[in-house]
């Protein structure tokens, strides 16, 4: 879901700004942005690194060990949505004038005091990421002459939306950090059967990353149907890992996550980029084939686990 954020955003705010006709050359900048602001949130997981120091034992273990220590402030302060609104205003400050700047500063360093003392230095610490993070997106929003009132909306529709992806994924997120009110309590459920909810919330990845790309070449003003090619088809082999594989949930699936995603390459298998002329690579058509590749492979393995289930 990490890129997922990024990309709804982007096809979010590329789509609204394909309907009031904006400029495509802006609109793939807002949209840009919007992507950007969307993925802030997750810097909090920069904690779990930490979680590899006392050492492990495999490429799973280190998996386990990461996330058991990024949760301890995952989906915490960078993902209420009372720190997203007053981050967008100010990050817009910052951008408006050099007074803004100070009161910008001073907003951030108050959301920092405010998760120390609420959930602890290390939820302050991330929150200070969040506040560095978000005012380097906003200076990369003004380079390209993005106003303070772009920056704002690119901002909101960035953090607002990113803490929703995560109702299928994982522990809700506290959506009005600091404050103890609490509004989702429990992941949303697409199937009783945790396998089937696993590939629902894969498959909304993967419909997020085809809209994303389709508004991409709208916006670039190339054809609006991406071309795969047909070596995309080798995804339905993955059809036997159903029965070769322990069934994956969200708790153990990082088996399925790693070796589905390995069919993306096949996308990257095209002449130009294997003899390392990259200026020549058609990059949509290789992203388009690997993502298509993968979705094969999602429905064949689909189609096998219910007809084995």
């Amino acid at each position: 879901m990490f890129v997922g954020h990024g990309v709804a955003a982007f096809a979010l705010v590329g789509a609204v700004a394909l309907s009031r006709e904006i400029d495509s050359h802006r609109a793939l900048q807002l949209a840009i942005v919007a992507g950007l602001f969307a993925t802030l949130p997750d810097i909090d997981i920069l904690y779990g690194p930490l979680g590899l120091l006392n050492g492990v034992s495999g490429v799973f273990d280190a998996t386990d060990a990461f996330w058991s220590t990024g949760n301890v402030v995952h989906r915490g302060p960078t993902h209420s949505l009372v720190f997203a609104g007053t981050a967008a205003a100010a990050f817009s400050l910052w951008r408006r004038s050099s007074a803004g700047r100070v009161v910008a500063a001073t907003v951030l360093v108050g959301l920092s005091a405010v998760a120390t003392a609420t959930g602890g230095s290390v939820a302050g610490a991330v929150t200070v990421l969040f506040g560095i993070g978000g005012l380097v997106i906003t200076q990369f929003a003004a380079r390209r002459g993005l106003s303070s009132g772009a920056v704002l909306a690119t901002a909101l529709v960035g953090l607002v939306t990113h803490p929703f992806g995560d109702l299928f994924t994982g522990e809700p997120p506290v959506f009005l950090y600091p404050f103890d009110v609490p509004v989702v309590t429990e992941r949303v459920a697409l199937a009783a059967d945790p396998t089937l909810h696993l590939l629902g919330a894969f498959g909304i990845e993967l419909a997020t990353l085809w809209l994303g790309l389709v508004v991409y070449l709208r916006l670039t003003g190339r054809a609006s149907r991406p071309q795969i090619d047909r070596k995309a088809v080798l995804g339905l082999s993955y059809a036997g890992a159903a029965v070769a594989l322990p069934a994956p949930t969200l708790e153990a699936s990082y088996q399925f996550v790693f070796t589905i995603l390995a069919f993306g390459v096949i996308g990257a298998t095209q002449r130009q980029l294997l003899s390392r002329q990259l200026r020549a690579v058609d990059w949509p058509r290789a992203c388009a084939t690997g993502l298509g590749a993968v979705t094969a492979a999602a429905l064949s393995y689909l189609v096998v686990y219910l007809a084995v289930l």
